[in-house]
């Protein structure tokens, strides 16, 4: 697969880096990862780490979210030679299913963390990996017809530079698919340790689109089943002192992995609702498009 944008130089390299097919070449090495910039405000390797051990690739919310997300990748795909990228790749599940989804078109994963990527560079060397901060975005604008971003707004102190910097980065008439915690008043301990800024409501989220040029084409919720249950916990975790943050971002991350009751909640929701807009629920999901 050949990248179809050029690679601007990174700092302390002379020649602009290629991609080989299953390595970046920069300055006549061979890299698995292309380095630019590095924000570890809002994650870090060690997060990444605790994220995949507690809930791992089988998380009910999590597969009904990257199903989701590969829907609405589909919806927006062009017919040919795509170029679709996910920010926030670091764990691999749904970069993975993009690329078994999409063989024709060009998949591209980027994220903040070093050695996650580094990780997932072994056992995806087909698919180009960048490494860096979208606040200081390096890629050329208008590079990308898909940009994907799942539980990442929510780790950037500048979302709305953010979200500017994706519409910079998305051809005209490309696609945003986004999903954010869901539950402005229901930041907590866990949130906190996940190093999240804020959760938004589908309003914020919506009006931060808008401020940053896109036109919203959907907006839903995931988790609307479970939100009630969802609510109570948001609400007694708020009363847990922090030397126990920890320890309940993986004890409730494991519990509700391997819960009946979650799965066929999430099941139910995906086979019946999810063409529905949904006014509530645990995550907040966006279509998002630059205007052509």
């Amino acid at each position: 697969m050949k990248l179809p944008f050029n690679l601007p130089v990174p700092s302390g390299c002379v020649a602009s880096p290629r991609w080989n097919g299953t390595h970046f070449v920069r300055d006549g090495l061979q890299v698995p990862v292309l380095e630019y910039s590095e924000n570890f405000a809002g994650w870090s390797d060690d997060l990444t780490a605790l994220h995949e051990e507690a809930a791992g690739d089988s998380h009910p919310i999590d597969l009904a979210s990257r199903m989701d997300a590969l829907t609405q990748v589909r919806k927006s795909m062009p017919t040919t030679g795509a170029v679709v990228m996910e920010i926030g790749c670091s764990s691999g599940f749904l970069i993975r299913e993009l690329a078994a989804a999409f063989p024709s078109h060009a998949i591209v994963g980027a994220d903040v963390v070093k050695e996650p990527l580094y990780r997932l560079a072994k056992s995806l060397p087909g698919i180009p990996l960048i490494r860096f901060d979208l606040l200081k975005c390096p890629l050329p604008n208008q590079s990308v017809d898909v940009l994907v971003m799942l539980n990442v707004l929510e780790h950037i102190e500048d979302d709305v530079g953010a979200l500017k910097n994706a519409f910079k980065l998305l051809k005209p008439g490309g696609s945003l698919v986004i999903e954010v915690p869901a539950g402005q008043h229901l930041y907590d301990a866990y949130d906190a340790e996940l190093h999240h800024f804020r959760r938004y409501s589908a309003a914020e989220l919506n009006y931060k689109l808008n401020e940053a040029g896109f036109r919203v084409v959907r907006q839903s919720h995931l988790g609307f089943l479970l939100y009630p249950a969802f609510v109570a916990v948001k609400l007694l975790n708020k009363w847990l002192p922090s030397r126990r943050r920890r320890t309940v971002v993986r004890a409730q991350a494991a519990s509700t992995s391997d819960s009946l009751l979650v799965k066929l909640a999430m099941k139910v929701e995906s086979n019946f609702l999810s063409s529905f807009s949904l006014p509530f629920g645990i995550r907040a999901l966006a279509v998002a498009r630059r205007p052509k």
